[in-house]
């Protein structure tokens, strides 16, 4: 959206722009004199006007056609704050993610459910990487988990409960949609955050020292040989 929507809106305004002379002379008026919304033409303070697709009907080819090129002034930087909280089996070492919130610096948002999706979707993808995912590979380099019998995805169980809030205040100043670029912002927070939150359950737990010393993935059995030295 940050890259292709920033095009398409381009475009679209130039379309309607290329439209409005259309429309212009099929109604015999001024193109000061016509309004744009909804799919429509309309003379301003008459009931006469003609729809987007009767003017493209219009048009030579019967369509409207045109190229466009738009620049984005420069990336976009979205921000989050991400926290999670996690408890450790005494017995098992097992990690549970009991509950997970982060509030997100999005820019505008067009679609809340795809921003929504991006945002979650990343976060379960950080947080297997933290708990679960590893590639294991035996003496001679072959991979020993190349399919998701051997892979260690997340399962809906794993994740617990998302609390999941965007803030829109700040529009993007370098594209005219005014969006960021969320793909990987649910990752980015996730991970570290998930990490942190078992190292300070470990350093409460009297581990200071083996908590500096976490490799992911956090897994019971990676746990319990940290804790043995």
């Amino acid at each position: 959206l940050f890259t292709g929507g920033s095009a398409i809106e381009a475009a679209a305004h130039k379309a309607i722009d290329h439209a409005k002379e259309l429309a212009a002379d099929a109604l015999e008026v001024g193109q000061q004199d016509l309004d744009y919304a909804e799919g429509r033409f309309q003379v301003v303070g008459t009931d006469r006007g003609i729809g987007l697709f009767e003017v493209a009907a219009r048009s030579n080819e019967g369509r409207i056609q045109l190229d466009s090129t738009t620049k984005v002034a420069g990336p976009s930087w979205p921000n989050g704050c991400h926290i999670c909280e996690v408890e450790i089996d005494p017995d098992t070492l097992e990690v549970s993610l009991i509950s997970y919130t982060s509030m997100n610096d999005v820019g505008r948002v067009v679609n809340p459910m795809i921003v929504r999706g991006q945002l979650d979707g990343g976060a379960v993808q950080g947080i297997g990487q933290a708990l679960t995912e590893a590639m294991v590979y035996d003496e001679t380099g072959q991979p020993l988990s190349a399919s998701f019998l051997d892979y260690a995805m997340p399962r809906a169980d794993l994740i617990g409960r998302f609390k999941t809030e965007m803030d829109q205040s700040v529009p993007c100043k370098s594209n005219p949609l005014g969006v960021k670029g969320v793909g990987e912002l649910g990752t980015i927070g996730a991970t570290p955050a998930l990490v942190n939150a078992v190292a300070d359950a470990l350093a409460r737990a009297g581990h200071s020292d083996q908590a500096n010393a976490l490799q992911m993935p956090l897994s019971a059995s990676r746990l319990w040989h940290l804790l043995q030295g």
